[in-house]
């Protein structure tokens, strides 16, 4: 029982040190990409969280935010009221979750309960998609522009400052 106990407090521990709730920052490797590397970065393939079928190549050329975020992330949790908001409000940005770090039906469960259904969201099980963007904690956000060039952050920006790069997204 006791190794049990402390199995858990471990993995609880591993799963903080993941980053999560950790100060918005830009990534080093992805802030400072090139529209070429960017093409790069949308030549995906993935599943969506009901499995259908999601090409990165569909987000060339618009505007786009890429949400990524992981079911038992607190942070992740308490942002995606404000996501679903954000991204109903968001004309002419297409936006993506990128869910990865768990199973399936926890994703499922995550995007039903914050009613998240106004966008597609990937089932990144193995972080492929994570690992293009150069995301290594969530939540994170690439912040792609119709000219391909990507801005990505780890952590958790304030409601303005998404707001603020989503206008320079559209300008």
């Amino acid at each position: 029982m006791k190794l049990v106990r402390s199995l858990g407090l471990a993995l609880a521990a591993l799963a903080l040190v993941a980053g999560c709730g950790s100060p918005a920052a830009p990534a080093p490797a992805a802030a400072a990409v090139g529209a070429s590397a960017v093409t790069e970065q949308l030549r995906f393939t993935a599943k969506t969280v009901d499995g259908k079928d999601f090409s990165g190549e569909s987000l060339a050329g618009k505007p786009a935010v890429l949400w990524f975020w992981a079911p038992w992330c607190p942070s992740c949790n308490r942002e995606a009221p404000t996501i679903t908001k954000l991204a109903k409000e968001s004309k002419g940005v297409t936006w993506v979750g990128v869910a990865a770090q768990d199973q399936l039906p926890a994703m499922k469960d995550f995007v039903a309960k914050y009613d998240m259904n106004g966008f597609q969201h990937i089932a990144d099980l193995d972080a492929s998609v994570w690992q293009r963007f150069g995301v290594s904690a969530q939540p994170a956000f690439a912040f792609i522009d119709k000219d391909g060039k990507a801005d990505v952050i780890i952590g958790s920006p304030t409601e303005e400052d998404i707001v603020a790069r989503i206008a320079k997204l559209t300008a």
